[in-house]
């Protein structure tokens, strides 16, 4: 199955019957680090060297105690 990296749009070819959910999976256009969060359907999301890159906020020591 295809689907599209969400980092450069480029098509990425994965077998679901390969694959499990938490696996990584790299992009061969941009390089980046794909980890399939769901395989049916088939979902990837970017992952930054901390963790997944989503848009959750995290807090710092500082700004909990203001």
């Amino acid at each position: 199955m295809a689907v599209v990296c969400p980092e450069c749009d480029n098509p990425i070819v994965v077998d679901v019957d390969e694959v499990e959910e938490g696996e990584t999976v790299q992009c061969d256009e941009c390089g980046v680090d794909l980890e399939v969060v769901s395989v049916d359907p088939l979902e990837l999301a970017a992952v930054d060297e901390a963790g997944y890159d989503d848009e959750d906020v995290t807090h710092t020591d500082e700004e909990e105690e203001e």
